[in-house]
């Protein structure tokens, strides 16, 4: 057997064909290669149209009270709109406008009875995953930008007929020595985004994967190698994960997965499983952690950021579980009607402020949170502007947003906090020693979410409690990275730990050599 069709093999029973079957038990209906270009229709092409516009058939739109069907000129709009990423843009700016489109939805024009219905229409459910559509494909070849070639991907997932996520799976030995797989995945990724190879795939990621069948890493559009990240899991159990790993495909299943393979692969397959459990792997806990449908939805709508400076940032696991664990805490009450608060611990360097901005997120599009304002409190001049920055660039305010946000004295502290309707507040915690002076400064909501910056130095004397007196009903989120010590009051003064990333889960990660920073936040250039 040649090295190639060795490595080939390889690569095939020791990633492919395990990931392929685990999507498969994860609900995603796997596409054979030759079936899934008939349905694009083009190598050019990279949505699956038919399955856009089926979808799209059973949408409808309310209009005087009653809901109407999408029109054929309707679909025929979305379906061209989403099958056309504005390229000449760049891919940055081609992947952030998909993004919105997925996000806010698309406008169109309807008319109903003679009236003109001017409805936005959500491609995808964000609420109930089971109404989205879930497909996989294999060896997926795409023209490149120029005609003149071709890149392969090797797995590819779609949701609602749109290419979402973008997988390499590479052999576990590397021909390379000291080079791990998982980089070549890596690199075949990056490569495959630049202009004059095919950046209209990656036009539509929301992740990107790479695996060896032992390991895997994840990262979105535009993420550098060094920024490539190891995924923790802190929800689903080891033995859910080998439930999945070894739960039996039916034979339709089988037959769609290995029909156009030669039979001894499949033989090959059969031969594994019939050996008894197989142990899980990295790979697997990646897979089934980023790829479960409602995972997957979560990652993009809430856990996704387009930031000015560092471009389009996916969130790491401990961001993930810190604001998953806050939104559960402060949508909790205490018997005297006041949201619950307490400690997020992340190390330092572990992008805190960007866990400010993903909750921010959270508060636009989760309804239990749709009524609650922040009020950001820092206790240096520079953290505030840098905070202040990061919201910005990361799109949960706007220009004059952040101009209006901004608390620049005390009596406009009291005046934002008694009157004001600002969706964010930012403020130097000393403010607080003018503004509670003043009547208007009192706010007695339990919709008022207080995040404290750097906790441990804010939350002494008298500092905390004019905070406490001002916003009585308040939760009060105290975020720190600095080693809370035995006799340390930050959490009596907060509340209990939320969720902790501490100093030596960093370190593992580093030690890992899965990346260089723990994320952007973690580099100087990044704030």
């Amino acid at each position: 057997m040649s090295d190639v069709m060795l490595a080939n093999f390889k690569e095939e029973q020791s990633a492919k064909i395990p990931a392929l079957t685990l999507l498969t038990h994860l609900g995603y209906q796997f596409i054979p290669p030759a079936e899934c270009l008939t349905q694009r229709g083009s190598r050019s092409t990279v949505i699956l149209p038919q399955v856009l516009r089926e979808l799209l058939a059973k949408k409808t739109f309310t209009f005087m009270g009653k809901e109407h069907p999408l029109s054929s000129a309707a679909i025929d709009k979305i379906v061209h709109e989403l099958a056309t990423p504005a390229m000449n843009e760049g891919l940055k700016a081609a992947n952030e406008k998909f993004y919105n489109a997925l996000t806010y939805g698309i406008g169109i024009t309807e008319f109903v009875g003679g009236k003109k219905a001017s409805p936005t229409i959500q491609v995808i459910d964000w609420e109930n995953p089971e109404n989205n559509v879930y497909h996989f494909t294999e060896e997926l070849e795409v023209e490149n930008s120029q005609g003149t070639g071709k890149r392969i991907p090797d797995l590819v997932c779609f949701v609602n007929g749109l290419p979402w996520v973008v997988i390499e799976a590479k052999r576990p030995d590397s021909s390379t020595e000291g080079k791990a797989t998982v980089s070549e995945g890596i690199s075949q990724n990056i490569r495959n985004q630049k202009i004059d190879e095919i950046p209209h795939l990656f036009a539509y990621s929301q992740l990107l994967l790479s695996v060896n069948g032992h390991e895997g890493l994840y990262a979105t559009c535009g993420t550098p190698e060094k920024f490539w990240a190891k995924w923790k899991e802190e929800e689903i159990t080891e033995a859910e994960f080998s439930k999945l790993k070894n739960k039996a495909l039916s034979k339709i299943q089988l037959d769609s997965v290995f029909a156009h393979r030669p039979q001894k692969v499949r033989e090959e397959y059969e031969s594994l499983v019939a050996g008894g459990d197989r142990v899980v792997t990295d790979q697997d806990r990646l897979l089934v952690s980023l790829l479960r449908h409602d995972r997957l939805l979560d990652m993009t709508r809430l856990f996704t950021l387009f930031d000015k400076k560092a471009g389009r940032i996916v969130a790491r696991y401990q961001q993930v579980f810190g604001i998953k664990a806050l939104v559960e805490r402060i949508t909790s009450f205490d018997d005297k009607g006041a949201r619950n608060g307490g400690v997020i611990w992340h190390t330092t360097g572990s992008g805190k402020s960007f866990t400010m901005v993903f909750l921010s997120k959270a508060l636009i599009w989760l309804k239990e949170l749709a009524r609650c304002r922040v009020v950001v409190v820092t206790d240096r001049v520079d953290l505030e502007d840098q905070l202040a920055r990061t919201f910005a660039s990361g799109g949960a305010l706007s220009g004059k947003d952040k101009k209006e946000a901004m608390a620049t004295t005390g009596r406009r502290l009291a005046e934002q906090i008694g009157k004001g309707n600002e969706r964010i507040i930012f403020s130097i915690i000393d403010k607080f020693r003018t503004a509670i002076k003043l009547p208007e400064c009192h706010n007695d909501s339990p919709d008022m979410i207080v995040l404290v910056d750097e906790g441990h130095r804010s939350q002494n004397g008298e500092n905390n409690i004019r905070m406490q007196q001002a916003l009585p009903n308040a939760a009060f989120i105290a975020f720190t990275g600095t080693p809370l010590l035995q006799d340390d009051k930050t959490e009596n003064k907060f509340g209990k730990i939320i969720h902790s990333y501490t100093m030596q889960q960093a370190m593992g990660m580093t030690n890992d050599h899965i990346m260089s920073c723990i994320s952007y936040t973690a580099c100087p250039d990044f704030g």
